[in-house]
């Protein structure tokens, strides 16, 4: 067995990288207010940021783009995107939308409002906005060792179903306007989650009379881990293992940007055909028509065959173990992570990296700077920042975990790359004692990540 991972396609074209020098990079961090979120793309040289929307599409994907058909209203590219959903999640109704982002508004608009509660594994940031700005309460139950860093749970992703039954008899089934899967769990780490743990929700949902709603957007990478590490599956092909799940739930979300492997697309599928009708009538107001809902003809032929390539058994093989290549070189330097390395991106512990910095400097923040200054990759805080809320007094309540997110976009970077990530994390290492917090200048009230103002804390180690 050779240790070089070898992808499993040519490259056909290639795109400049703008190479920088660390003089360069001080200039462009400090006018981006020390907000990787605020980098022009040219000013990054490896972009690890997210892996949402920034797949390499194929030869076959850019073929569909030109048999795109433009017709405004049930174009062939919406009836083939159309059938590859239905058959994939077996749900009858499928709305289009430009991303998932906007999917969620819909159902969670349609689905929400005061007093309603809304329970997760864990809601992604853009889930959980949308959730709470309908005046809900998003409600987090991971496993205990989801948030343990250390721990080797083979599926730290799933949700605590003894706290979701608890809060359903406190609270009553009426007031849960859904309990929503995520998977791969992103905020919790990448970590998958196991069929058994869908099966528990699905039956805990059924008892009490609740919607079972799956964010479904790296389900081919959850299928997987369920194949390698779950009793019953080694049989099963990614995509049935994919299917099985889907059939466990009521409806899905996805932003195809992820497993779609397209730049841009989502889409809402449900089973219920009222909910759908009432979801469809928001679609046509606020994105478009039902049979393009924002996506062009083109964009619609991406997805259906990405939805397809995505579960091609040697390109799942080649992105988990390429994506485990970079967690293990880190793991054995002595970077501390979160642990199993996850399916599309490796998470930095950098409250151990950093235990100079506490949680309200942002020990996240300050790595995720570091990593641009030194190396000119961007990476993603995933901590206090992105998660940390604010009491009744104005003080910081700490997120569980103070993460950095190197999100490996699909089929762009080669090994080579990796390995200078690798040599970038020796320099930081060996200069991690020096390094100092960030307080907040300017945040807006939802997703203060995005375009929130730093300032490093000058001289505090």
């Amino acid at each position: 067995m050779y240790k070089t991972i070898i992808e499993p396609f040519k490259i056909k074209m290639v795109e400049p990288i703008a190479v920088t020098n660390e003089e360069q990079r001080i200039e462009f961090l400090e006018a981006a207010h020390y907000n990787p979120f605020q980098l022009d793309a040219d000013s990054v040289m490896i972009d690890f940021l997210t892996d949402s929307g920034t797949s390499a599409m194929s030869a076959e994907q850019w073929s569909g783009i030109m048999r795109g058909d433009e017709a405004y209203a049930g174009s062939r590219s919406w009836q083939r995107m159309e059938e590859v959903v239905k058959k994939l999640t077996g749900f009858e109704f499928v709305l289009p939308t430009h991303q998932g982002r906007a999917a969620e508004r819909i159902i969670y608009s349609a689905l929400g409002g005061e007093g309603k509660t809304f329970i997760s594994n864990t809601h992604f940031d853009t889930t959980r906005a949308n959730i709470e700005f309908t005046g809900s309460e998003a409600i987090d139950i991971p496993i205990p060792e989801g948030t343990q860093p250390q721990s080797l749970h083979p599926f730290k992703g799933n949700m605590d179903v003894t706290k979701l039954r608890s809060i359903i008899e406190e609270r009553g089934g009426e007031s849960i306007g859904a309990v929503i899967l995520t998977v791969t769990n992103n905020s919790g780490g990448g970590q998958p989650v196991s069929m058994s743990n869908a099966k528990d929700i699905r039956s805990i949902c059924d008892e009490f009379d609740i919607l079972f709603l799956l964010d479904c957007c790296r389900v081919a990478e959850n299928a997987y881990f369920i194949r390698e590490r779950e009793d019953g599956y080694s049989e099963l092909s990614y995509k049935q293992i994919a299917e099985q799940m889907f059939r466990l739930t009521d409806g899905a979300v996805m932003s195809a940007k992820k497993d779609g492997l397209v730049n841009m697309g989502g889409f809402l599928a449900l089973k219920n055909k009222e909910l759908a009708v009432e979801c469809t009538n928001v679609l046509i107001i606020t994105e478009g028509f039902s049979t393009y809902g924002g996506l062009s003809g083109r964009d619609m032929e991406a997805i259906a065959i990405g939805l397809e390539e995505v579960f091609d058994e040697k390109y799942l093989e080649y992105r988990m173990k390429s994506t485990k290549y970079l967690g293990d070189g880190l793991e054995a330097m002595g970077v501390p992570l979160l642990l199993p390395v996850g399916g599309h991106a490796v998470y930095i512990d950098a409250a151990r990296f950093y235990p100079q910095i506490p949680a309200h400097e942002y020990p996240g923040q300050a790595l995720a700077c570091q990593l641009y200054l030194k190396g000119g990759i961007r990476a993603v805080e995933i901590g206090s920042v992105m998660f940390g809320k604010y009491d009744e007094q104005g003080e910081l309540i700490p997120s569980p975990m103070e993460l950095v997110r190197l999100a490996i976009p699909r089929r762009v970077y080669t090994q080579s790359h990796i390995e200078y990530v690798l040599e970038v994390f020796r320099d930081l290492k060996n200069e991690k004692n020096e390094i100092s917090g960030y307080k907040i200048t300017e945040e807006p009230r939802f997703l203060r990540h995005f375009t929130a103002h730093f300032e490093p804390l000058k001289g505090r180690v």
